[in-house]
């Protein structure tokens, strides 16, 4: 137990313990039909929306780089994780089975789109990087738009629909085929596959791949790189290598999410993964405090619950939302409430000490 003397090792299992023991209580919740059904029916986004939170956190508060484009991630793997279920339905009938498969695909095909963005992109710094990466994102949506997918027992049928002119019936799908993506409509008629559990299984995921990364050697080049870019060169580090490191691994997480987040649908488009959904993510990492993956994970779940519990307010609610966002960044940022915080954590911390005395 030596090991839990370790601050930064006590700090992530307690992490990991929190999601465990939230998703424990979750669960329990709604087995005892405790959970409202239009809770329950957000559990799966909450599970995603904080995969996308703590690995934007990766980017923006440990690498210290604005992006602008993370939903443009999520997009493609959301939409490759749905081409992969669907393609599978016949060979593996099993769902828990294609939804892996499905996560695994996405986030492949994320990391893969990351590693080639961020050949261009890495080479940019502050507001220049964010408003690049807002771009490249935009243009995965509209690449997307343009997308004709189709399945039958010849295989999967791919077509791009520059022109605009193109329809389903190009696919020239044999009978019994299935069109997946039809362009600006979408993703429909595909299967709903996504559970909480796999929800819980992809935020432990995130959270090893994010934090064991963070503590290690590779890690520390990282915040070496945010903290001074010229004092890591002059000792050898690699500035463009390990920036590229966090926003690889960032994207592919959130390919992953994304593909999670796209079985849980039975209709999706990808005017769903637009500029807002980047700009609500980077929310989740700012309330949250840059460089913390405990604050994103409460951020991403208190903003995702928060517009259902305000539904009552009817016209009022995303004022309310907006209010209640404007407060707890004030509070965050009060002397006084980082005062008290530190008062209470040295309170704990001589506690402690008097009773290994």
């Amino acid at each position: 137990m030596r090991f839990l003397n370790n601050r930064r090792t006590a700090s992530d299992l307690l992490t990991y313990a929190i999601v465990v023991v939230a998703f424990a209580l979750t669960t329990a919740a709604q087995a005892a039909h405790m959970v409202p059904r239009s809770l329950a029916g957000q559990l799966v986004p909450i599970s995603c929306y904080i995969v996308m939170a703590v690995s934007l956190n990766l980017v923006v508060g440990i690498s210290g780089e604005l992006s602008l484009g993370h939903a443009g991630f999520m997009s493609i793997g959301a939409f490759t994780g749905i081409m992969c279920a669907a393609g599978l339905a016949r060979a593996i009938p099993a769902p828990e089975i294609r939804l892996a498969l499905a996560m695994v695909v996405g986030a492949g095909f994320a990391c893969i789109a990351g590693f080639l963005i961020g050949i261009p992109v890495m080479r940019l710094r502050g507001d220049y990087l964010a408003i690049v990466t807002l771009a490249f994102g935009e243009i995965i949506k509209e690449l997307i738009n343009c997308l004709l997918v189709g399945v039958d027992s010849d295989g999967v049928h791919v077509l791009i629909n520059v022109s605009g002119t193109l329809g389903v019936r190009d696919l020239h799908l044999a009978a019994g085929g299935q069109a997946i993506i039809k362009g600006a409509q979408g993703a429909s008629g595909t299967e709903k596959i996504a559970t909480f559990a796999a929800g819980f299984v992809l935020v432990m995921v995130a959270l090893v791949v994010i934090q064991n990364l963070v503590r290690s050697r590779t890690g520390r080049a990282i915040m070496a790189v945010r903290d001074n870019r010229i004092a890591a060169q002059s000792v050898g580090i690699s500035v463009t290598k390990y920036r590229m490191i966090a926003f690889v691994v960032a994207a592919a997480l959130a390919g992953a999410s994304g593909a999670l987040f796209g079985c849980n649908f039975t209709q999706l488009s990808a005017s769903k993964f637009g500029f807002n959904t980047s700009i609500l993510v980077l929310v989740f990492v700012v309330l949250g405090g840059l460089g913390s993956m405990r604050g994103s994970m409460a951020a991403a779940v208190v903003l995702t619950v928060l517009p259902e519990a305000l539904r009552e307010f009817s016209s009022y609610r995303m004022l309310a939302y907006a209010v209640v966002l404007i407060a707890v960044m004030i509070i965050r940022n009060s002397d006084r409430v980082r005062w008290a915080v530190a008062r209470l954590k040295h309170r704990v911390a001589r506690t402690r000490a008097v009773r290994h005395v």
